[in-house]
C-alpha cells in the first residue's frame, strides 16, 4: 500500500492557504510600491513549501513567479533577500529565460557586498548559469573558494561540486584553490557544533543580519573541499593515493591538516576504496588507519575501525587494534556508539570469530541492554563466537526478549541460530525447541520464512533432527497464514515424508490442507500426497492415498482436479511415475523460455518438432530454493541494510544466456545464424580494472559460427575513440575458424561506455579449439574544452589485450540428471577412460574445484571431499551444444602427500565428439 504524500495530508485552512492558484493570484504583492518585506517573505515561504510537499508549477506559472521574485532584488532587507534566493533556486529548474537574472546575482557575489548575501548568491548562480558560462564566472568562484569566511567558501565548493558534471574542464582548474581550502589552518564558523552539522539546511547564509559571535571552529569547508578534490582526481588512482598520504598526517595521524571529523571520515572511506582497488597499498594504508584509531573524535575512531574490519584480506593481528577500539565503545554511555560497535563486531564475526571472541564478556553485559537493537546484535555476535557449552545459556537468554524486538531483528537472531545449528549439531534439540516456540509467536512473512528455512537446513544437514523438525512444520501449517510457506512445507513433506519410518502420520496434516485451505495450497497438498503414494511400498497406504485423491476429483478448482486425475493415472503406470513424480530434475525455466522464443522466431524450425533435449535441467530442490530463498548463510549477522535478501537476486546462468540471446537477435548481421546455442556466463577480463581502457569478452556459440562480443569502456573523460575494433590473430595456423567480419564502434566516449564490438567467425569443424592474440585498435581524439566536440586531428593508436581462448567449456552446458540411471543408460554408448597426474593439486577439494571449472559441468555428488580421506569420487553431467547430446563424467581420485592427485577420468556420452571434447579439456 502506497504511503500518502505530504500534499495529501493537507486539509482545511492550510490546504486553501497553500493552494497553488491562490499563491499565483497573491503574487501581485511583488509589484507593490513600496514593497512590503513581511508580506513578500510570507508568500515566498508558501511557494517553497508547496515545492517541498511535491506540488509542481507549469512552465508559464514558474516563469511568472520567478521574474516576480527577481523584482525584490531592489529591496535591501537581508531576510527577504535570503528568501528570494531560496525561491529562485527552486523555480530555476522549471522557469524559462532564468539566465536574465545573472547580473543581479553577480552584484551580490562581489567581495564588497554584504557577507550574508554572498553564499546565497553563489548557490543560486550555480543553478542559473549555463555550463558554457562557467568559464566567465571562474574568477568569482576561485576567490570565493579561498575566502576566509567558511560559509562563503563552503557555498563555492558545493556549487563547484554540482557544476562538475556539466563543466568538468573548468572546475578542474580550481584544484589549487580547493587544495588551499583543505589546508586552511583557520576556518572559523558561526555554529556551535564542532561536527559541522549547522551547515546542513540553509547554512550560514540563513542567519539573520547583524553582529555575529564566533563560538567555535568547525572547519566545515575542509569537508566540502575534500569532496571536490576527490571528484576531480577520482579517475587518477595515483593522485588519490598521494592525496590520502599527504592529508593523512603519517602513522600517528596527528600531523593531518584536516580538523573537521567529517572530512577525516571521508578521507578514511577514500582510503578503503584505494585498498579495495589496489591490494598492494594495503600495508601503508593500514598504518594510516591505525593512526586514526587514536584520534580524539569518536566518529573518526569508529570509521577507521569499521574500515579495517571490512577489509577483505585482513589478518587477525591487523584486527587487534580496531577490535580494542570497538571493545571500548561497548562500555560507552552513548547508545549510538554501542550500537555501531556491536553491529560491526556482528559482521566481523562471520569471518574472524576467534578475534571477536575477546569481546564476549563485554557483549554478554549488553544482552540486558535497554536498547533492544544493541542487545540483538550482541546476542548475534555471541552466537557466532561462543562455544558449544554456552549454547543452552544463550538460547535461554534470547527467549526472554524475543517478544520485545521487531521482526527485522528477530530475523537476524533466527539466522544466527540457523548457523549455530550447523556449527554444533549435537545441540539441535534445544535450538529446535527455540525455533518451534518462536514459530508460534506473532510475526510477519519474513520472520516466519527465516524460521522455516532454519528448520529446512536442520532437516537437510542434521539427520537426528529430521523427524522432530517435520512434526513442528506439520503443526505450523495448521495455522499458517502465508500461502508461499504452506506450499514450501508441503513440498518438503512430499520429499522427506515417504523416507521416514512412519510416513502415514503425515497424511492427516497434508489432507487437512485439501479440506481447509485455498486453491494454491490444495494443489500443492495433492502433489505431496501423490509422492507418498508413488514412493511407498505399503499397498494399504497406496490404496488410502488413491481414495483421498478420488475425493479431490470433485474440487471446485480445476488445477486441483487436474492434478488429482494426473496422479491417479500415474499410480497405474510405472513409467509415468518415474517421469512425473520420481524424476528429480526439471527444466531451467529461463533456458526453456529462451529456446522456445528462438524456435518460434525461426521460420526454418516450423517443419520440425521442438527439441526439448537441448534444454538444460536443474534439480527440483534447487528450483524451489531459487524461487523462495534469496538469502543464504553468508548473510547471517550482516546488518539488514547490507543483506542480499533486500536486493534483487543476481541473475542465474540461464537468465544471463537468455538476455544474451535477446540482445543478439537484435543484430541484423546475425539473423541468418539461427538460435544461439550457448554463451559464456562469466565474461573474460582482457584488461586490468584500473587501466584507461577496460575490455571484457563474451563468447557466443551458434550452429556454424562463433561470435566474440567485446564490451569496451573508455574511462578518459577528455578523450573520444573513433573506429574502435578488436584485431584477433589466431595462435595456430589451423584453428578451425575463419573470420567473417567485425562490427566496429564508430565512436566511444566516457559517457557512452561500455559499448559492444562483435567479431564473427565461421566454424569448419564442430568444436574448434583456438587461442587468439587480441589488439584494441582505434583513432584517439581530444575533446575541445569549450565545445565538448572531438578535435579534427587525431592519431591511430592500439592497446594490447590479454589472449582470449575458445575451449571445451564454451561448448558444454551444465545439466542435472540422476547420475546412476544416466551412467547405466549410456553403458553401450561411446565411452573412454584415461588417467591423469595432477601434481599441482594440494588436496582433493582443490582437484574437485579445478575439474568443475575446467569442464563447466553440473556437479551431482562428491563436490565436498573430506580432508581425512585419500580416495574420492566426483560425478558430473552436462549437455554438449549442437548435436553433441548428454555427457556424464565419473572422476575417481587418490591423493598422496608430495605427489598430488591421481585422476581416473571416465566419460560416457551420446556422441563420440562429446566424449573426445571432455578428454581434450582435461588433457589440454
Amino acid at each position: 500500500m502506497a504511503l500518502p504524500s505530504k500534499k495529501e495530508e493537507e486539509s482545511g485552512l492550510s490546504s486553501y492557504y497553500n493552494n497553488k492558484t491562490t499563491i499565483i493570484q497573491e503574487a501581485r504583492v511583488f509589484n507593490e510600491s513600496p514593497i512590503s518585506p513581511r508580506k513578500c517573505r510570507a508568500l515566498l515561504t508558501r511557494i517553497v513549501y508547496l515545492l517541498y510537499v511535491g506540488e509542481t508549477f507549469g512552465t508559464q506559472e514558474a516563469t511568472t513567479l520567478f521574474f516576480g521574485t527577481t523584482k525584490l532584488f531592489q529591496h535591501k532587507d537581508s531576510a527577504l533577500r535570503q528568501a528570494v534566493y531560496l525561491a529562485i533556486k527552486e523555480l530555476a529548474t522549471t522557469a524559462e529565460d532564468v539566465i536574465m537574472v545573472t547580473s543581479s546575482i553577480m552584484k551580490d557575489m562581489q567581495p564588497n557586498s554584504e557577507v550574508i548575501y554572498r553564499p546565497n548568491a553563489i548557490r543560486a548562480l550555480c543553478r542559473i548559469i549555463d555550463p558554457s558560462m562557467a568559464q566567465g564566472v571562474e574568477r568569482f568562484f576561485k576567490a570565493a573558494i579561498v575566502d576566509r569566511n567558511p560559509s562563503i567558501s563552503s557555498a563555492a565548493l558545493v556549487s563547484a561540486y554540482h557544476l562538475f558534471p556539466a563543466a568538468k574542464d573548468v572546475v578542474k582548474r580550481w584544484v589549487n584553490e580547493a587544495q588551499e581550502a583543505v589546508n586552511s589552518k583557520s576556518s572559523p564558523s558561526f555554529f556551535g557544533s564542532s561536527s559541522g552539522g549547522g551547515y546542513l539546511g540553509f547554512g550560514a547564509s540563513s542567519q539573520p543580519s547583524g553582529p555575529q559571535t564566533i563560538t567555535s571552529s568547525s572547519y566545515v569547508s575542509q569537508y566540502h573541499a575534500l569532496g571536490l578534490l576527490y571528484l576531480i582526481r577520482q579517475q587518477d588512482r595515483m593522485a588519490v593515493t598521494k592525496m590520502i598520504q599527504q592529508l593523512g598526517g603519517g602513522k600517528s595521524g596527528s600531523g593531518t591538516t584536516l580538523k573537521n571529523p567529517m572530512a577525516l571520515c571521508m578521507l578514511i572511506r577514500y582510503t578503503a576504496k584505494v585498498i579495495e582497488e589496489d591490494p598492494n597499498v594495503q600495508k601503508p594504508m593500514l598504518e594510516l588507519l591505525d593512526g586514526w584509531l587514536r584520534h580524539k573524535s569518536d566518529m573518526v575512531n569508529f570509521e577507521a575501525a569499521r574500515v579495517i574490519c571490512e577489509l577483505k584480506n585482513v589478518s587477525a593481528p591487523q584486527l587487534t587494534k580496531a577490535i580494542s577500539v570497538l571493545q571500548l565503545f561497548l562500555s560507552s554511555p552513548k547508545p549510538v556508539l554501542k550500537f555501531a560497535a556491536t553491529r560491526t563486531l556482528a559482521t566481523l564475526a562471520l569471518s574472524h570469530p576467534t578475534s571477536v571472541a575477546t569481546c564476549n564478556v563485554d557483549l554478554e553485559s549488553l544482552i540486558a541492554d535497554p536498547n533492544r537493537s544493541v542487545a540483538t546484535y550482541a546476542i548475534t555476535t555471541l552466537l557466532k563466537t561462543g562455544n558449544e557449552a554456552s549454547v543452552d545459556r544463550l538460547i535461554k537468554q534470547i527467549t526472554g526478549f524475543m517478544s520485545e524486538i521487531s521482526d527485522e531483528f528477530k530475523v537476524i537472531i533466527v539466522d544466527a541460530i540457523r548457523s549455530l545449528c550447523l556449527k554444533f549439531p549435537t545441540k539441535h534439540a534445544s535450538m529446535l525447541t527455540f525455533l518451534s516456540g518462536v514459530l508460534r509467536d506473532e510475526g510477519g512473512y519474513d520472520f516466519k520464512r527465516a524460521v522455516v528455512e532454519a528448520m529446512f537446513d536442520m532437516i537437510k544437514f542434521i539427520s537426528d533432527a529430521k523427524e522432530q523438525a517435520l512434526s513442528h512444520l506439520c503443526e505450523f501449517i495448521e495455522d499458517c497464514e502465508f500461502t508461499k510457506l504452506s506450499v514450501r512445507i508441503l513440498h518438503l513433506l512430499g520429499m522427506e515424508g515417504p523416507k521416514s519410518p512412519q510416513p502415514a502420520k503425515y497424511i492427516r496434516f497434508i489432507y487437512n490442507r485439501v479440506v481447509l485451505e485455498n486453491a494454491t495450497v490444495r494443489a500443492a497438498a495433492v502433489a505431496s500426497l501423490a509422492k507418498f503414494g508413488v514412493n511407498s511400498i505399503d499397498a494399504a497406504l497406496r490404496n488410502s492415498i488413491s481414495v483421498l485423491l478420488r475425493r479431490c476429483l470433485d474440487d471446485v478448482d480445476d488445477e486441483v482436479r487436474d492434478r488429482a486425475a494426473l496422479y491417479l493415472k500415474v499410480f497405474t503406470e510405472k513409467s509415468l511415475a518415474d517421469t512425473y513424480v520420481k524424476e528429480e530434475s526439471v527444466f531451467s525455466l529461463a533456458a526453456l523460455e529462451s529456446k522456445l522464443v528462438a524456435y518460434v522466431k525461426d521460420p526454418s524450425a516450423a517443419a520440425q518438432p521442438f527439441d526439448a533435449s537441448s534444454v538444460p535441467k536443474i534439480s527440483r530442490s534447487q528450483a524451489a530454493q531459487d524461487a523462495a530463498r534469496p538469502s543464504t548463510l553468508d548473510t547471517i549477522g550482516v546488518p539488514t541494510s547490507q543483506k542480499v535478501s533486500n536486493l534483487p537476486p543476481p541473475p542465474s546462468a540461464a537468465e544471463k544466456q537468455s538476455a544474451y540471446a535477446t540482445q543478439l537477435a537484435e543484430v541484423p548481421e546475425f539473423a541468418s545464424y539461427g538460435p544461439v546455442q550457448n554463451s559464456s556466463v562469466t565474461p573474460s577480463q582482457l584488461t586490468e580494472s584500473e587501466t584507461e581502457y577496460q575490455v571484457t569478452c563474451v563468447k557466443h556459440i551458434f550452429a556454424k559460427h562463433v561470435v566474440f562480443q567485446y564490451n569496451v569502456s573508455n574511462t578518459l573523460p577528455d578523450t573520444v575513440l573513433e573506429n574502435v575494433s578488436v584485431i584477433m590473430q589466431p595462435q595456430t595456423e589451423d584453428s578451425g575458424l575463419t573470420e567473417d567480419f567485425i562490427i566496429l564502434l564508430p565512436s566511444l566516449s566516457a559517457s557512452n561506455s561500455p559499448s559492444i564490438i562483435y567479431a564473427s567467425f565461421s566454424k569448419s569443424v564442430p568444436y574448434p579449439l583456438a587461442s587468439f592474440a587480441c589488439t584494441l585498435k582505434f583513432v584517439s581524439k581530444e575533446l575541445d574544452p569549450s565545445t565538448g566536440e572531438p578535435e579534427e586531428d587525431g592519431y591511430d593508436d592500439e592497446y594490447q589485450l590479454e589472449e582470449i581462448e575458445l575451449s571445451a567449456p564454451d561448448y558444454i552446458i551444465a545439466n542435472y540428471v540422476t547420475f546412476g540411471a544416466e551412467w547405466d543408460r549410456l553403458r553401450s554408448a561411446p565411452s573412454a577412460t584415461e588417467t591423469f597426474a595432477l601434481s599441482a593439486m594440494e588436496s582433493l577439494k582443490a582437484a574437485c574445484d579445478s575439474i568443475i571449472e575446467v569442464l563447466n559441468m553440473e556437479p551431482l555428488g562428491g563436490t565436498e571431499a573430506p580432508a581425512s580421506t585419500s580416495v574420492h569420487t566426483l560425478q558430473l553431467s552436462g549437455l554438449v551444444t549442437g548435436a553433441g547430446g548428454k555427457v556424464v563424467v565419473r572422476c575417481r581420485m587418490t591423493f598422496s602427500q608430495g605427489e598430488g592427485v591421481t585422476l581416473e577420468l571416465g566419460v560416457r556420452a551420446e556422441k563420440q565428439e562429446a566424449c573426445d571434447l571432455v578428454l581434450a579439456a582435461v588433457g589440454g
